[in-house]
């Protein structure tokens, strides 16, 4: 058995979170072992740049910046959890990768994705998700959401026309690459979420035994 590479995308009150954990559990039912991690974030010093980047700061933090961030983030990511829990046979569910950088940093915040796509060639080489979930829903809900969840972060302190492009980067990625995505309504009731999570568990273990 290999190991497979999955990763959820979405917005801000897109329910990632709640729903990795679902999926986690559902997989772990049949046996398979699953590690669970996050971007930005995911070891003691990526979590360390985590905390630089969604902080709120006076001083603005430059475009360029703010994507080197996200890369020297996930070059440690990979190196010490992704690359190896792949090289067991794990399943990685990650809380967010590179398409959030294609979204946030490309789509938000109108740096070329050609840009982006050096730096993950540079960073990554030849992998990529094996499945990416793109958890979609409307603007005003999620910003909604996120509000009902207390003090925002860096981030989630953007106006509306910034997560309106963040979403359309999403689904733009999703129509060019049908192969690899797979869009979930996150509008609906979280119990519609997961039945549609369910109905993906046999392409799952489908892609994982290759």
């Amino acid at each position: 058995m290999s190991g497979l590479f999955i990763t959820l995308e979405g917005p801000e009150g897109a329910g990632k979170s709640t729903n990795r954990e679902y999926l986690a559990a559902r997989l772990r039912e049949q046996g398979i072992d699953v590690v669970l991690t996050r971007e930005p974030g995911g070891t003691p010093l990526a979590e360390r740049v985590r905390e630089i980047l969604l902080a709120p700061s006076d001083e603005v933090m430059a475009s360029d910046t703010e994507l080197l961030l996200m890369f020297a983030a996930r070059a440690q990511h990979l190196d010490q959890v992704i690359r190896p829990a792949l090289a067991r046979g794990s399943v990685v569910l990650c809380d967010r990768f590179t398409d959030a950088t294609y979204a946030y940093q490309g789509g938000g915040r109108g740096l070329p994705h050609e840009r982006i796509a050096v730096l993950e060639d540079f960073v990554q080489g030849s992998l990529r998700p094996d499945m990416t979930l793109v958890f979609d829903l409307p603007v005003d809900i999620g910003l909604a959401r996120a509000a009902e969840r207390g003090c925002l972060d860096r981030f989630e302190q953007e106006g509306v026309a910034f997560f309106d492009a963040v979403r359309q980067t999403y689904l733009q990625r999703a129509a060019q690459h049908p192969q690899r995505y797979r869009i979930v309504d996150a509008s609906q009731p979280l119990n519609e979420v997961q039945q549609r999570l369910d109905s993906l568990l046999p392409e799952l273990l489908e892609l994982r035994r290759g």
